[in-house]
């Protein structure tokens, strides 16, 4: 089934990359394949859905990317992840999401996040239906990030 919350998260994504990392050549695409985390080394970061949707986002940052937007964020430099580059995407996988949340209550879904969750590197395999399920490409001049959006209603 088509996820009702595609454009709202690509929406979100875009507008925080620009905000916070001034990228402004942003696209995205549909993801077609579910299992994203088979790709390149990724950084997995699981936001919680609870409320009137419930569920998540998986946020799958691709280690070259990762450190690309840190370094943008902090003006240094880091060539391996550690604690501070996790810690600072899970901050944008927070923000993102919460602005997702605000953009949702104007339409009278009341929807809260719970804190960002760091998965291993082959993401989460857990084998739930749900009834929206979707995923995307955020492509960027830095590189991509793959976003699958998971939820049930209430």
């Amino acid at each position: 089934m088509n996820n009702p919350l595609y454009a709202p998260f690509f929406n979100a994504t875009r507008d925080v990359f620009k905000l916070m990392l001034d990228l402004s050549n942003i696209s995205d695409k549909p993801l077609l394949d579910k299992d994203v985390s088979a790709q390149d080394s990724k950084i997995n970061i699981e936001i919680g859905i609870i409320g009137d949707l419930q569920g998540k986002v998986i946020y799958h940052f691709p280690k070259q990317t990762s450190l690309e937007m840190v370094k943008i964020m902090s003006g240094m430099e880091f060539s391996e992840i550690d604690d501070f580059v996790t810690s600072a995407l899970g901050e944008i996988a927070n923000i993102i999401s919460g602005n997702v949340m605000s953009t949702l209550s104007v339409q009278k879904i009341s929807c809260d996040i719970l804190s960002p969750h760091i998965l291993n590197e082959t993401g989460d395999t857990t084998e739930i239906n749900y009834e929206f399920e979707s995923g995307m490409q955020i492509c960027t001049d830095i590189g991509s990030v793959d976003l699958n959006i998971i939820l049930n209603t209430k």
